[in-house]
């Protein structure tokens, strides 16, 4: 038969919604690093049946956020730095490539929402509330990712970023993660003047910067913020 004619309500396909549970799960720290995930049990909790479940176990596996380990089926996978760096890497240059498809095209506008951004992540950071933090983060860089519209860009860091998140959310926790607001207030500076080569830079950069909780944060030579 023909494909109907009107248009049904959007909503996430059911995979997708289940993919997105499991893996803030996974960043928020509900399911623990080396925690046994059995698809019945992850089912019956979602409230699905075990078939999306099973799909998003392997797309959480090829975004590095679970393992599969001989014996004990799949696990949440341990936040180590290999991991950490390996997304970091990809995730950085695709930041860097939205910032500089974007600055071009940012009105005022676009610079008012990422002040409210790092305004609102300067304030988490002072009430040590990491969730809010993230959250504020997340609109923060999404303001260079609407702007310059590249799906390519966004369907990569989709992928590839909940490995940082995990991190991230720990560094927010601590003291580490206020550095982030002095970068971010760069950042804008350097987009409201149009600075297109500086904001990429800085942009690329707070993403390298982040470390696995527990090891000293670092600065790539190749890659330090321009002065």
């Amino acid at each position: 038969m023909p494909v109907p004619a009107e248009t049904l309500p959007h909503r996430p396909l059911l995979r997708d919604e289940v993919y997105a549970r499991l893996r803030d799960a996974i960043v928020d720290g509900t399911l623990a690093p080396d925690e046994q995930l059995r698809d019945a049990e992850l089912a019956a909790w979602l409230g699905v049946s075990r078939t999306p479940v099973r799909e998003a176990l392997l797309e959480l596996a090829r975004a590095g956020l679970v393992r599969a380990v001989p014996g004990r089926s799949t696990v949440v996978a341990p936040l180590d730095e290999t991991s950490v760096r390996d997304a970091q890497s990809v995730v950085a240059a695709m930041h860097r490539v939205a910032v500089e498809q974007a600055v071009p095209r940012m009105t005022a506008d676009d610079l008012d929402r990422m002040r409210a951004a790092n305004a609102a992540f300067a304030a988490a950071q002072r009430s040590g509330d990491p969730d809010a933090a993230m959250v504020a983060d997340e609109e923060f860089h999404a303001v260079a990712l609407d702007v310059c519209g590249n799906a390519a860009v966004r369907d990569v860091i989709a992928r590839y970023e909940p490995v940082l998140h995990r991190a991230e959310r720990l560094r927010f926790a601590s003291h580490e993660g206020r550095d982030s607001v002095a970068r971010h207030d760069r950042l804008v500076a350097l987009c409201a003047a149009g600075d297109t080569a500086g904001a990429a830079a800085v942009a690329e950069q707070t993403w390298l910067s982040l470390t696995v909780p527990g090891r000293p944060e670092t600065v790539r030579p190749d890659t330090e913020e321009t002065p």
